[in-house]
Formats: C-alpha cells, structure tokens, sequence
C-alpha cells in the first residue's frame, strides 16, 4: 500500500478529483488504482474564503510494482510506503498469574490502562471514588439545575473523568510513532464513537455519545475478566520498607494487596495528593492556568475564521487557538475551545465555583466558548505543589463568593471588564453557565498580573479573530482546573522514581493533557505494567 501526504483539493471537489489526483501523482491507469482510504483529512482554512482540504491518503493499487514506484518517488517525501499502524500487545498473561494489577480511577487514562491489562489476560481491578456514567450524569445534571453538589459525582469525578463533560476532543500534541492515539480512536469506534474520528484531523464525540461509549467499554472489561468498583475511594496507598507498593486500602478499611498499582486520578484528586505527599511519594510543583470562560455567538466565529464558507458541512462549527505574549512577561492562550457549546459548573469542591466547556457531538448550540487563561509558574506558589493547589482552592473560593454564595458564577461582559467597570446586565451574548451568573467586577477574581494580562491580550486576540473583544462577549469566572498543579515523578519504567510498583499516569500525574493524551498514556502504563509482572 501507498501513502500520499499533503493533497490539497478545494473545499467543494468531487470524489472524481481525488481519483485523478491520485492517478495522476502517481502515474498511472486508472484501472490500476484499486481504492483510496483516507488515512487523515483537516482544511487549510488561513485565507477563509479561498479554504483547502488537506488530505493523507493510502492506496492500493494493482499490477503495480510498488518497490519501483517506491524508487521513482524516492525523493518525493510526500509518497512513501504505507506504514502499519495496527497496534500490537506487548505481552499475554500466563494462565497461573495471581496477582491483579490495580488501577485507581476510570477517566480516559484509567479506563485504557484497565483496557489494555484486560486485552493481554491480566484481569485488573479498577477502583472509582464516583459513580458509574450515567449515575454521575444525573448527579451532574442535578447540580447544574438545583445547586446540590455531589462531591464525590460530579464533572470530575466519576467513571469517564473530566473529559465526560467536555467537547470530547480526540486530537493532542503527542508524537505517536507507534499509533497508539488510533488505538484509542479505534477502541472508541468499537465503543459507538462516529467512524469519523479516526481520520478527521480535529475530531469530537461530545458528551452524550461519550456516555454510552464509556459504559461499552466498561462492559468489554468486565467480559475479559476485570473488575470495577465505583464509589471506592482508595484511603491509603500501602507502602514496605523497600519503597514497595503492596496494595491499597479502601475507605471502608478493605486492603487489596498487590505490588502493581496504577494512578490514573486525574488533576483534580487533591486528597490523594495530600495523601501521597504525607507519605513521602515523590511529588513536584507543576506550571498551571488560571482565567476565564469567553462566549461570542458562534455566528461570529464562524465568519472571522471562515468567511463565505462558513456553515460549510465538511468544516462544522468554527475554532480557534490563540496565544498572546504580553508586557508583563506572562502568556495568554486558548484552551479547551467548545464551538457550538455551553460554560459548565465543574466544581468538586463545596462552597467553591470552577467553570468548564462542554458541547455535543452535533456543536450546534449558539455559543462558542474557550478558556482564556494565564499561565502560573511554580515560583507564583513558592514552588510547593501543595500551594499550588492552596491558590486554586483561594480562587475558587473567591469565585462562589463574588457569585452570591450560591454556586452562580461571576460574570462580566468584556467592554466592561476592559473599561474597569461593571453593569449588571448583559449584552447581545447570552451567558450559557448554570445555574445561573452573577454580573460583577471580575478584575478582583484573579492575581492582578493575571487581570493585566488578559486585558491585554483580548484586544491582541481581536486582530486575529475580527469581533473575539466585542464589548457584549461575555466572561465567565473561574477557569482553574487546566491542568494538574503536581508531577507524581516517574522514570523510564513508568514507575514512581522512589516508590516501586507505583505507576503515575495521565493527566493528574502531569503527562498528559486531554482525552487522547490521556488514553495514549494509559495504554504505555499497562504495557509496562504487564511487562513488569512478567519479569518479576
């Protein structure tokens, strides 16, 4: 099989096009050209009204020496052979094996390193504090429509993690020479996900598909002979003189002994980071960001990114990423962009407000929204990580009081927050949040180099996305759960640099950030687990 990369046709060409395209590029018959898979497809949208789609493509081709056409394109690097991308299991557990590898946590990470040890034989026990997927729905639900928070359920904790209650994008900065982010996709597929995500360069599932692909999924693992526990919250982590994990201890004083276990917790754990740092396990401050929720209409990112096509069917719902560098020597970005989305409440915590993106499969709803966030530095919190979490839980706090002490959130149209000044009305974009917003002055909700800083970079962020510091787009606040403001270190082996048998993972460890990172991270975790209990 042959790969083409970077084919570019326009938005609107025929199935026809990339036939010849192909036939063409490669020289050849038409009746030699077997069929065309595409392998990636994105859009090249940087001149929104003259707008490319981007193609790789593998082709099977016959009566076709490939090793000579190899050769004649040898110093053409957009055709090479198709690589294989299937992915293959590192080890297959003996049939005597007894111990059971634990994995703490189901959120992408942990639902992949349950998965893969599942897949190869090795019968892991997955431990979850919240509840199963739809059960922690309702509990969701529930919150955003009566204030009554479940700390234990709710959109961080619960089988399918943060990334549930998301945009449930699939794509990451990960290099992935072993394909193991399709792996993942595939694993999804299999779940219900749409075929689409495989070879869309941006894909999505949203949030209600999630929901029915986590509980296939858990279903799989229970079938190749794993066990889940939900509302299991693991008290303590056992520990010999050697530094070596011998299992578990539950809330309720249960111990599960084994010398594997796998911390897939997720960033917004804090009693297990407390915990963990209580009992001397490796842990080290991490950079994080803090900021708002901004809402324009969707309408308006659609014509600043796309123009005349926007609406397109083949582009869906516009996005954006943006950065600012600014004065003062900190950055401002994009993060977590929802087009056709709604600003969620994704507290764990009482008495507390932390706002979060979210939209389905479909983008269709009338907002866009993103985080725009500062970034925070170990030495903004003495390079402690347990202050690091001690600021975001002050500015979290913060945040439900300014709200009115009732889990609304703070809010402020950007013409005001730019002006310095707050009327409590809204303009032309309707807030999303639930259960509701309180407009105030949102210039006391962050540090104040965060406050300058974002002031700056939305004008900035205007000349790039024609309407983003419109004076009716609206803020939210606050937006402090971007990323674990711990590392749980690890080294080569995946295991903790000083407890062995400990295995940090995904995003509440510090190595990884989103759905696919996650699951990508939780597949190299169960690979070295099994290969570590087949050596030992």
């Amino acid at each position: 099989m042959i790969r083409i990369n970077e084919v570019k046709l326009p938005l609107d060409h025929s199935e026809v096009a990339l036939h010849d395209f192909v036939i063409n590029k490669l020289s050849i018959n038409k009746d030699q050209l077997v069929d065309i898979h595409i392998f990636k497809r994105g859009y090249d949208a940087r001149k929104k009204n003259d707008i490319y789609l981007i193609y790789t493509l593998d082709v099977t081709l016959k009566d076709v020496d490939e090793e000579q056409l190899l050769t004649t394109f040898a110093n053409d690097h957009h055709v090479k052979a198709s690589p294989d991308t299937s992915y293959k299991y590192v080890a297959q557990a003996p049939e005597n094996i007894t111990e059971r590898p634990i994995v703490i946590g189901m959120g992408p990470c942990g639902l992949f390193t349950g998965l893969i040890l599942a897949q190869m034989g090795f019968k892991p026990i997955i431990l979850e504090r919240g509840k199963s997927v739809h059960e922690r729905a309702k509990d969701t639900f529930r919150f955003w429509r009566t204030r009554e928070l479940n700390t234990e359920s709710n959109v961080q904790f619960g089988e399918g993690g943060a990334g549930t209650f998301s945009d449930g994008k699939l794509y990451s900065q990960v290099k992935d020479p072993r394909f193991l982010g399709l792996k993942v996709k595939q694993e999804f597929v299999a779940a219900g996900a749409p075929a689409e995500i495989i070879y869309l360069s941006k894909p999505h599932i949203g949030t209600y598909k999630l929901v029915t692909m986590v509980e296939k999924m858990r279903r799989k693992i229970i079938e190749l002979g794993g066990e889940i526990r939900f509302e299991t919250r693991v008290e303590d982590i056992n520990i010999d003189d050697n530094s070596q994990v011998t299992g578990v201890t539950l809330s309720t004083g249960e111990v599960i002994p084994s010398k594997h276990v796998a911390l897939a917790i997720g960033h917004s754990a804090r009693d297990t980071f407390k915990m963990l740092h209580d009992k001397g396990v490796h842990l080290e401050a991490q950079s994080f960001s803090v900021g708002f929720r901004i809402e324009h209409k969707q309408e308006t990112i659609d014509a600043a990114r796309f123009g005349k096509n926007a609406g397109h069917p083949l582009l869906g719902a516009a996005d954006y990423k943006l950065v600012h560098h600014c004065k003062n020597g900190r950055s401002v970005y994009s993060f977590c962009m929802c087009p056709g989305g709604v600003v969620v409440a994704a507290t764990s915590e009482l008495e507390s407000v932390v706002t979060n993106g979210m939209s389905q499969y479909s983008r269709s709803e009338r907002n866009a929204n993103s985080a725009i966030v500062v970034g925070i530095s170990p030495e903004d919190f003495a390079n402690d990580p347990m202050q690091g979490i001690a600021l975001q839980r002050k500015l979290e706090r913060n945040a439900y009081i300014l709200g009115g002490s009732s889990y609304d959130a703070p809010a402020q149209c950007v013409g005001d927050f730019l002006a310095g000044k707050t009327v409590s009305q809204m303009g032309d974009v309707e807030p999303s949040y639930k259960p509701n917003v309180k407009f105030t002055d949102l210039s006391t909700s962050l540090p104040d180099y965060a406050i300058e800083a974002i002031r700056e970079a939305l004008p900035a962020f205007n000349k790039k996305i024609k309407g983003f510091s419109n004076a009716d787009s609206m803020l939210t606040g606050v937006e402090t759960r971007t990323s674990s403001p711990v590392q749980i270190k690890r080294g080569k082996d995946f295991q903790s640099i000083n407890t062995k048998g400990l295995y940090p993972a995904g995003e509440g460890a510090g190595y990884a950030g989103g759905i696919l990172s996650a699951g990508i991270d939780g597949i190299k975790v169960a690979e070295a687990i099994a290969l570590d209990m087949l050596n030992a």
